[in-house]
């Protein structure tokens, strides 16, 4: 042994000359193995001594996994897609649904580590903070830990995120629907109201608030008396031009006429200027990004491209400000845009590209056709502009109906075994099977043409893609749509919608309620109304909270109380006159304008 007084002092005994060995090899090694370490920098023998503890903590971690492999029980196994970020532990109040362990449960996230589970049944806690959540599984014998980031709900057929859920469902069915849509707004309103006033948007499982713009997004539908004294504009922040338009600008426009109240249209008026800026592009194609408290605009910060939905969106609302304002510049601007679109080239049959330079003018990407994100609203606003305006501005009509010549011959095609008519994608001259669920506004503006004397077949047309957007809900096991599917176009398909791992997710979103509003609006069929119960009971089933608010496991979208819920309680109710659309057209966060002929 070394004395710890004498740290440099190695005492060896050698054998007698000729004997070829040491007396004391043992001792030997470990002496010279000492003089060795002694002899590395500090920085050395730090790092040595940090593999070693690792080497340590993962032996330790691996040890549960090894040795409960050798039971008989049932082995599932998740599989590493990329490492992620350890997010802080979930608070103890969070309410816990059971899962199964199952090959998709993780579906867009990221696994830190391969985990062997060996019961069926697991305890998962959720936790959201951004785009991450957080699970743990927890049984004897198996420890898991990964971090996902997701936007979806993972929710087992005969699981929900309440457990009161099977209670709700018992209350719902002794109210009428509307009185159910109304208790879902109210507990939606319930878990803003105290976990997430006066934020943008609710996050219900972790009890607290997601902040987009700053400017609490869903208190600006809802509360003249905190317009009047809190909602001010003047925020050295950057907004969304798009969506602050169809949010903001437009939800003050509507609440103006649905209340008489001057004070929303002077919130209008103050938005409206701020946003100008935006258009202040050398091609007059506006920026997608503005500071409304400096007066500046710019691009996304990796690209100098706009998407063509945001800036053939924001039309209605502009228009209706210069309207009620006799101030023409709003509605000049976005007409500009308008026009320049409809002669500009890179278009296929009617069809738009996904994206248009913001200097040049001119699309991007060309090639790519869809009705899904990115292009969508495009097309809903051509009809809604020419609805708006009277149905005088030729040129809108014109690039409407070419359109739609263009989704029947390029993008509408049937699926195997139902023949369902769904509507796809085209890139390149190559078909994809492919439809987003924000594709399911098409059979509601369809419906909305021909109810205001367009062609009888835009109407078959938006009842069969109806069929399709439903089946995208009723084909699944918990009853709720994926964001994306693929439809099935192969002889002998034994279910029509196919999902993939990162597509099962459901964000809240309206635009099906909202196509079965405009259905049951025309036909009066009660099957639309059936429909949107389904779907109504699937969210209050799998995504409503206890505590208030419901989830798509990120965050209670906005869009689920203005949109979803508003479209479902239009849908269930008999008084035709609330909102009637013959005196009214909805922008795309549906906030009633007026229809120009009848508001003069």
């Amino acid at each position: 042994m070394l004395s710890p007084s004498r740290k440099d002092f190695i005492s060896l005994s050698l054998t007698e000359q000729g004997g070829g060995n040491y007396t004391n090899a043992k001792q030997w090694r470990r002496q010279s193995c000492w003089r060795k370490w002694k002899q590395l920098s500090r920085l050395q023998r730090c790092t040595v001594l940090v593999f070693i503890v690792l080497l340590l903590i993962c032996g330790i971690a691996a040890y549960p996994s090894i040795t409960g492999n050798q039971t008989d029980e049932p082995h599932f196994a998740l599989e590493i897609k990329k490492p992620g970020p350890v997010l802080p532990e979930p608070p103890s109040e969070v309410s816990v649904p059971t899962f199964k362990c199952h090959r998709n449960l993780l579906y867009e996230g990221h696994v830190q580590n391969i985990v062997s589970c060996h019961k069926v049944s697991h305890l998962c806690v959720e936790f959201m903070q951004d785009k991450a959540m957080q699970l743990k599984l927890r049984n004897p014998g198996c420890f898991v830990f990964c971090v996902c980031s997701w936007r979806g709900s993972l929710i087992e057929a005969d699981q929900a995120i309440d457990p009161s859920a099977k209670g709700q469902q018992n209350k719902d069915a002794g109210m009428t629907k509307l009185e159910a849509v109304r208790e879902a707004f109210r507990h939606a309103w319930k878990g803003y109201k105290e976990f997430a006033w006066g934020h943008d948007e609710l996050k219900p499982v972790s009890k607290s608030y997601g902040e987009w713009f700053g400017l609490g997004l869903n208190l600006r539908r809802k509360l003249k008396t905190l317009v009047a004294a809190e909602l001010s504009f003047n925020k050295n922040v950057d907004v969304n031009l798009f969506e602050s338009t169809i949010r903001i600008l437009g939800g003050l426009l509507s609440t103006y006429h649905l209340t008489g109240d001057s004070l929303f249209l002077d919130k209008a008026k103050d938005i409206g200027i701020r946003l100008m800026p935006a258009f202040n592009t050398p091609s007059k194609i506006p920026y997608s990004d503005v500071n409304i408290g400096k007066g500046t605009a710019h691009p996304p910060r990796w690209t100098s491209d706009s998407t063509v939905a945001e800036v053939t969106s924001i039309q209605l609302e502009f228009r209706e400000l210069s309207r009620l304002t006799q101030d023409p510049r709003y509605q000049i601007a976005v007409n500009e845009i308008m026009k320049h679109i409809h002669k500009l080239d890179g278009k296929q049959d009617g069809l738009v590209p996904m994206f248009i330079n913001t200097n040049n003018g001119q699309f991007t990407h060309l090639g790519v056709f869809t009705l899904g994100a990115r292009a969508d609203s495009y097309y809903e606003y051509l009809l809604k502009q020419w609805i708006q305006g009277g149905k005088k501005e030729v040129e809108l009509l014109e690039d409407y109906l070419q359109a739609l010549e263009g989704v029947k011959k390029h993008l509408v095609k049937q699926s195997s075994p139902l023949g369902l008519k769904f509507v796809g994608e085209l890139s390149h001259g190559h078909f994809s099977p492919k439809m987003d669920h924000l594709v399911c506004f098409l059979p509601g503006t369809l419906a909305l043409g021909a109810h205001h004397g367009l062609p009888a077949e835009h109407m078959e047309l938006a009842k069969q893609v109806m069929e399709s957007c439903y089946q995208m809900y009723a084909q699944m096991e918990t009853g709720l749509s994926p964001e994306i599917v693929h439809f099935n176009m192969h002889s002998g398909s034994t279910q029509d919608v196919d999902v993939k791992p990162a597509d099962r997710h459901n964000l809240l979103r309206p635009e099906t309620v909202e196509s079965l509003f405009y259905l049951y609006q025309f036909t009066k069929d009660k099957k639309y109304q059936k429909w949107g119960w389904e779907i109504f009971q699937s969210f209050n089933k799998h995504t409503r909270v206890p505590t208030g608010g419901y989830t798509s496991i990120n965050n209670m979208e906005s869009f689920f109380l203005g949109e979803t819920l508003k479209y479902f309680y239009l849908l269930f109710s008999e008084d035709s006159d609330a909102i009637s659309l013959d005196k009214y057209v909805f922008n795309t966060e549906a906030h009633p304008l007026p229809i120009w002929s009848q508001a003069e």
